[in-house]
């Protein structure tokens, strides 16, 4: 084995060692017992599982802002407790049924790792729910309550997108980070050129009266 190959293993031992681990404690707990066998059982349960049914390796970033770490949770929180009164409101009302949809969110920044704590994210919310995603295109498919029009489509869909970014901005690796902060300069810039390019109202002197010669003035 070259030493390439022996240093693409022991980088993808390094990556899987964390979840393996995480089987090994879950298999543990589910038996209750925190014993020498259980442990050697549950490490060749990691190994059949990991092997068997493998899935793609998914590279941690080794990123985290504790600030926005931290205000990701209290938003989080207070997400969910917003979801549930909103729920609970369209549920009992007796006037009107609570619209659904199954709306597509095609996410802009996210990796696997991202996606898929966007997807938790969401359907752990009250009120939406996710049903399907496509890895190939990094979309989301979300069942939403409290839709009857285009714009809370568009309100529900940017609502899940500002999840996106809060997620990127707390975990997100160091290029996806990059690449937001970029994306949020150009679009501070493009306002600003927008409201600076505007060409300002016609201002008329106070007090003024009808311009001389116009028709009004004649009278």
């Amino acid at each position: 084995m070259s030493t390439e190959a022996r240093r693409g293993l022991w980088r993808e031992i390094g990556l899987q060692l964390p979840f393996l681990l995480w089987l090994v404690v879950l298999w543990m707990l589910l038996w209750g017992q925190f014993t020498v066998l259980s442990a050697v059982t549950g490490i060749a349960v990691a190994l059949f599982v990991t092997r068997v049914f493998r899935l793609p390796t998914i590279e941690l970033s080794g990123r985290i802002n504790l600030w926005w770490a931290a205000l990701l949770v209290v938003q989080f929180l207070a997400a969910v407790v917003h979801g549930s009164l909103s729920v609970a409101v369209q549920v009992l009302n007796p006037r009107r049924a609570p619209g659904a949809a199954i709306i597509a969110v095609p996410l802009r920044y996210a990796d696997d790792l991202v996606m898929t704590h966007v997807a938790v994210t969401s359907s752990l919310i009250p009120g939406s729910l996710v049903v399907e995603a496509e890895r190939d295109t990094r979309t989301l498919y979300l069942h939403v309550i409290g839709v009857r029009s285009l714009e809370d489509v568009e309100r529900q869909r940017a609502g899940v997108l500002r999840w996106e970014r809060r997620i990127v901005r707390a975990l997100g690796s160091p290029a996806q980070a990059a690449r937001l902060r970029a994306d949020e300069r150009a679009e501070e810039d493009r306002l600003g050129g927008t409201v600076a390019g505007s060409s300002p109202k016609p201002h008329r002197p106070k007090g003024s009266g009808p311009a001389q010669g116009s028709e009004e003035g004649r009278r």
